[in-house]
């Protein structure tokens, strides 16, 4: 079910589907310049199983924008959905990208609310001075061309080359997502992730289960960040898929939706 919620940092949208009251909480969050809707697959998927809840981060999706909102933020903003519904238990937490830099501060902002944890095609590195710079280029692309120029210049980078040549139907959807964020969303999503932390101190102290999924053709953050992250983690777990990019869970949902269900036992 679609809901809007306000929050002390505006109004936040996401997707809550109850299966009963004693579930387990299973919560997606998106990537970069995508919404809620880029987890559709998983979330009708581990409705059988889990109560599934998939906001919109800050400025996409119909959540309000929130000025100079940091990767930190984010996990708070999740975190005060969480207790405003009253999830006293704690969830399993997934995210691709910059969803993935959300719950890696999530976690080591909020460890006690975290059962398990997923991270897709992410990293803990922060942005380095080449990186950067692009994000302002990007920045810029946003403010002449809004988010579909910012679509059309990441696409080769954001998804696999099995799939552009292979799944249009895939292709057209990320576009037709990332097509409907607003300039203003884009661009303070272009500086949160300029702007994120370092996430690599904390990764020793993460102690719940882990799973690292990344796929085999992702170009924007490669296989050698997961492995990284996998390693890193005390006990995490590494999947890579094959013929799959940075979207991998739109991508080969089928693959994706069976490596986490092995994970979590569904």
């Amino acid at each position: 079910m679609y809901k809007t919620i306000n929050l002390s940092r505006g109004t936040t949208s996401y997707y809550d589907i109850p299966k009963d009251d004693v579930s387990p909480v299973l919560v997606w969050l998106h990537a970069f310049p995508q919404d809620r809707t880029m987890w559709e697959s998983q979330r009708t998927h581990f409705a059988t199983t889990h109560r599934v809840i998939v906001p919109d981060l800050p400025g996409f999706g119909d959540s309000t924008p929130v000025e100079g909102w940091t990767i930190d933020m984010a996990a708070d903003i999740v975190a005060e959905l969480l207790d405003t519904l009253k999830i006293t238990e704690p969830v399993v937490l997934g995210g691709l990208s910059m969803g993935g830099y959300t719950a890696l501060a999530f976690a080591r902002r909020h460890p006690g609310k975290l059962k398990a944890l997923i991270l897709a095609d992410t990293k803990a590195e922060p942005d380095d001075a080449t990186a950067k710079a692009g994000r302002e280029k990007t920045i810029a692309l946003a403010k002449e061309k809004g988010a579909a120029g910012v679509i059309e210049a990441m696409l080769p980078k954001i998804v696999g080359e099995t799939t552009r040549a292979k799944y249009p139907d895939v292709v057209g959807g990320v576009i037709a997502i990332a097509e409907k964020q607003s300039t203003e969303g884009v661009i303070g999503g272009l500086k949160a992730l300029r702007d994120r932390p370092d996430a690599t101190p904390g990764l020793g102290k993460i102690a719940v289960p882990t799973l690292v999924i990344v796929g085999e053709e992702d170009l924007a953050t490669p296989i050698t960040n997961s492995e990284r992250l996998a390693k890193e983690i005390p006990g995490a777990k590494l999947i890579v898929l094959p013929a799959v990019g940075h979207l991998s869970n739109m991508e080969d949902a089928m693959a994706f939706n069976s490596a986490v269900g092995l994970f979590l036992g569904t």
